[in-house]
């Protein structure tokens, strides 16, 4: 089986790849612009100013005077020819390493500048510097600081990545945990109309999916499933009128039919009595299923006694083709339904046990079970479903339009029973028939 899509895929992860591809290009884009902008050279990082700030300090006289400190000595390790310039309010000022003759005449200098940054050409030049003010050991301080150095790219490059890395986390965070709940409501009119769908059946027909709080791009399809239930509903409602005409229409010729051969004295016309009966059966059944359809009125049986009115008024046809029928009550349970349509799914299953079973048939009524059993060759487990179907037949030359017991099976389901095949214990086929006992009924004894 293909697995199904989801919509994780094209809601959530692909925008999340498309908004990683999109910060990717604006970072190079910005990378490129600043880089054009740049006119080149060298700075220093401005991490060395407090660190000189904090290896100056002030003797007895207020002199400033550099004392060789931890941070300075691993900061020189770094970058070998670094040197400051520590300027005080008061004019005091004190060198380190050796400071370009450039800025040489700066000294004493410093108190007018509190902020500067200027580059060098080469990189060991020595000439890229830092202006700040710090408070260290000797109080505030003014430090012209040449440290380690490093191009205008890749502060830029770093200072690019600081910036789109934390919105694209922000971004993922927001797309991986919103969009399922975005997404989850958006779809809930879908969901909604999809529990509605599963409600859809034969026996439940006018019902429509609604369109109301789905989004505008599966309205379409709503609509297209309204109006092909709608077709369906009309086209089965001119199927039921069409069968409810016929077995109308079939009613009379087969009534003056079945007259006239209970009028007729020879063989020939007692022999087709039996077949006749079964036309009339399925005349009625296919009635009782365009009653029920209609949802008509429901009493309380008792499925003993409707059992024995069918097999009194059968009885003399199966003598008269050498068959027995008899019937077998036990304690039962009274169930609701509609007597006659009831009447003809026993009539039509003896019936069929006479003609295509054995000799003798036995209608046994248990509980709210019924069953009819026949001494024939049985139904083989193969075709035990299969025989329920319209039309089918367990043997091709077999008589009959091979309607019944399908009939028979819609009636019982509409009925809230269940209809199962098994083997008779002496042999043959056993039909049996569960329906829900009435509610709140007792047992009783016929």
């Amino acid at each position: 089986m293909a697995r199904r899509p989801s919509l994780k895929w094209p809601l959530i992860i692909k925008p999340l790849i498309f908004h990683l591809l999109a910060l990717l290009l604006a970072f190079f884009v910005l990378l490129m612009v600043l880089v054009r902008v740049d006119s080149g050279g060298y700075y220093t990082i401005q991490t060395f100013a407090p660190i000189a700030a904090n290896a100056v300090h002030r003797d007895a006289n207020g002199n400033l005077y550099v004392q060789h400190t931890a941070e300075l000595a691993e900061a020189l390790k770094t970058a070998p020819g670094a040197w400051f310039i520590a300027e005080d309010e008061r004019g005091h000022h004190v060198t380190f390493g050796n400071v370009p003759p450039a800025y040489a005449s700066l000294v004493g200098l410093l108190d007018g500048i509190p902020f500067g940054d200027l580059r060098g050409r080469e990189r060991g030049d020595g000439l890229a510097v830092v202006v700040r003010q710090h408070t260290g050991p000797a109080g505030k301080l003014t430090i012209m600081a040449h440290g380690e150095v490093d191009s205008l790219t890749w502060q830029m490059a770093l200072a690019a990545h600081i910036i789109t890395v934390p919105i694209f986390l922000v971004l993922a965070l927001v797309t991986i945990v919103l969009t399922p709940m975005i997404v989850r409501r958006a779809l809930a009119g879908v969901e909604r109309i999809a529990a509605e769908a599963g409600k859809i059946s034969a026996n439940r027909r006018g019902v429509r999916l609604t369109a109301t709080a789905v989004p505008v791009e599966i309205a379409p399809l709503v609509d297209a499933v309204n109006d092909a239930l709608e077709r369906l509903d009309e086209g089965h409602e001119r199927q039921r009128r069409f069968i409810a005409a016929a077995a109308h229409e079939l009613r009379t010729p087969i009534a003056i039919l079945q007259v006239k051969l209970d009028a007729a004295d020879d063989a020939t016309s007692h022999s087709l009595a039996l077949e006749v009966t079964r036309l009339a059966t399925l005349a009625e059944q296919l009635l009782d299923l365009h009653r029920m359809d209609d949802a008509g009125p429901k009493e309380t049986l008792n499925l003993a006694r409707v059992a024995k009115r069918v097999v009194a008024d059968l009885a003399p046809l199966l003598i008269q083709s050498e068959r027995t029928v008899a019937v077998s009550v036990e304690q039962h349970y009274p169930v609701l339904g509609e007597a006659g349509a009831i009447e003809r799914v026993i009539s039509n299953l003896v019936l069929n046990a006479a003609e295509h079973g054995g000799r003798n048939v036995i209608v046994r009524v248990q509980g709210s079970c019924l069953e009819v059993e026949d001494d024939g060759p049985g139904i083989p487990v193969s075709e035990r479903e299969r025989v329920f179907e319209p039309f089918q037949r367990l043997r091709p030359r077999q008589s009959g339009a091979g309607l019944g017991l399908n009939l028979v099976q819609q009636v019982v389901e509409r009925h809230g029973g269940r209809i199962t095949i098994l083997d008779a214990p002496g042999g043959g086929a056993l039909i049996r028939i569960e329906f829900p006992p009435h509610p709140g009924a007792n047992p009783s004894a016929e």
